[in-house]
């Protein structure tokens, strides 16, 4: 029965993968906790001989220092009187019990136990094997497609989960479809242990590179960075660590067959490999490419590079939405400030503003010049003197008009059209016509009449009047005198 016991943990241990510690403790641990069952007490324990595979069943002590429980609890002192070599932590073996005394239902607890105990060891087992892989490539079979996730068959029952968010926009699958992804994270679950894999991480163009360039799986050419952008472009830095070894040549390969295989799995991503330098600056300009770069200034303060590029090239420098200068950004771990040499030019030609600075007044000198107030000029209307004639009056223009200064004005102002004096000899003269009767004030013409027997000298000046209202009474005395 030994034997037969041995080799069944040996066959358990090919078909699982399972060590063979593992399964002897599992085997002790479900016959042990069936034992406990049955009998109900709690310090009995199973030892299994690796090499014989027989089983021992004893009753036994946990060595403590203090006693907590004193039903499966001894002190040192204690276990030394049966075993002197007795140690905290170690369990003494005080009365051995008959195997053989194994009813029925003890031998179904104990199989339930132990069918237990394997499925769990080999769930360990598993979970433990594809932690290991973390950071690695891992290859699946798409079992099924699901609104928010694909999920891959990666064998031996577990399942790998490919999420929307780690997935090319580029790529497209389908059921049965081989896919290589990178292991991101491995949970524990009820259903054993889940895989979280990505597409997108650049991780995964590492390792694509490594199994497609021997150089860098050897070491010999080393991946310092990686920026990417998923499905659209990538940029990857490399070094080589043998002198007179080409570290882009070997990377890119012969005609291009080693980025070739790398961009096809990545369903047709451009890919630009550059070489890495410990200068900054040649560094920023390598990353650029494939615009060309005319100078880099670094400021290591606030870690900015300013990089000038010709005319023609600024487009391409920044890239499409400024996809080339983000990735550059990225890839160098610089901020980057990209500016055309024209414009250079014209900000390094521009003056700088000077400070302003306030003249100094000595005590002794006058005001300055600039401090005196301007003189105020008169508006046009208030530099000529001609006033604006009166309705109904008579215009008299005794002298010419003149300007600001007392000149005469220009002959345009004897072009306003004047009307003849009224003298006092023609006014005297018309007063007379009249028979004896005085002539009432004009309401058209705005002049006075002479009295009866009055002198020319003694009649009156023409006054000018205001225009007066036409009555019914002016009227009539009007039509009176005409008679």
């Amino acid at each position: 029965m030994s034997r037969d016991f041995v080799g069944a943990l040996l066959q358990l241990n090919a078909e699982k993968q399972v060590p063979q510690q593992a399964l002897i403790r599992a085997v002790e641990e479900g016959i042990q906790a069936a034992y406990r069952r049955v009998a109900g007490e709690e310090d009995i324990f199973v030892r299994i001989e690796p090499g014989t595979g027989e089983i021992r069943v004893y009753r036994g002590r946990y060595v403590v220092d203090e006693i907590e429980d004193p039903l499966v609890e001894v002190t040192v002192g204690e276990a030394r009187q049966t075993n002197p070599e007795a140690r905290a932590g170690e369990v003494i073996e005080l009365e051995q019990l008959d195997a053989e005394h194994f009813g029925r239902i003890g031998a179904q607890t104990a199989k339930q136990i132990i069918l237990q105990r394997m499925r769990e060891v080999e769930r360990d087992q598993r979970f433990d094997q594809l932690a290991a892989r973390e950071g690695e490539l891992i290859t699946g079979t798409v079992s099924r497609v699901e609104p928010r996730a694909i999920i891959l068959d990666v064998g031996k029952g577990d399942e790998a989960v490919l999420a929307t968010s780690e997935q090319s926009p580029l790529e497209h699958y389908r059921i049965g479809q081989p896919v290589k992804a990178y292991v991101l994270e491995v949970r524990r679950s009820a259903r054993g242990p889940q895989v979280m894999v990505s597409r997108t991480h650049k991780g995964f163009l590492r390792r694509l590179f490594e199994l497609e360039v021997p150089e860098i799986h050897a070491g010999t050419v080393e991946i310092k960075a990686i920026a990417r952008e998923a499905g659209s472009r990538s940029k990857v830095a490399v070094s080589s660590r043998q002198d007179g070894l080409d570290p882009v040549g070997a990377t890119v390969g012969q005609r291009g067959a080693r980025v070739q295989a790398v961009v096809a799995e990545l369903a047709g991503e451009k890919i630009d490999v550059i070489p890495w330098n410990e200068d900054a600056s040649v560094f920023v300009a390598n990353a650029l490419s494939p615009a060309q770069v005319l100078g880099v200034n670094i400021d290591e303060e606030r870690r900015i590079a300013n990089v000038t590029v010709p005319e023609r090239m600024l487009s391409l420098a920044i890239g499409r939405e400024g996809q080339n200068a983000r990735l550059a950004a990225r890839l160098t771990g610089w901020r980057i400030d990209i500016r055309s040499d024209v414009a250079a030019a014209e900000a390094a030609a521009a003056p700088a503003p000077a400070p302003a600075v306030e003249p100094e007044t000595s005590p002794e000198a006058g005001p300055s010049p600039a401090a005196e107030p301007e003189t105020p000029t008169a508006p046009a209307a208030e530099a000529s003197p001609t006033a604006t004639p009166t309705p109904g009056a008579d215009v008299v223009a005794d002298a010419p008009a003149a300007n600001v200064d007392g000149a005469p004005a220009p002959d345009a102002a004897e072009a306003v059209t004047k009307k003849p004096r009224v003298t006092r000899k023609k006014a005297a003269t018309e007063a007379a016509d009249v028979a004896g009767t005085p002539e009432p004030a004009d309401a058209t013409d705005g002049t006075v009449g002479a009295e009866p027997g009055a002198t020319p000298s003694e009649a009156p000046e023409p006054v000018a009047a205001p225009p007066a209202k036409r009555t019914r009474k002016a009227t009539a005395t009007t039509e009176e005198v005409s008679s």
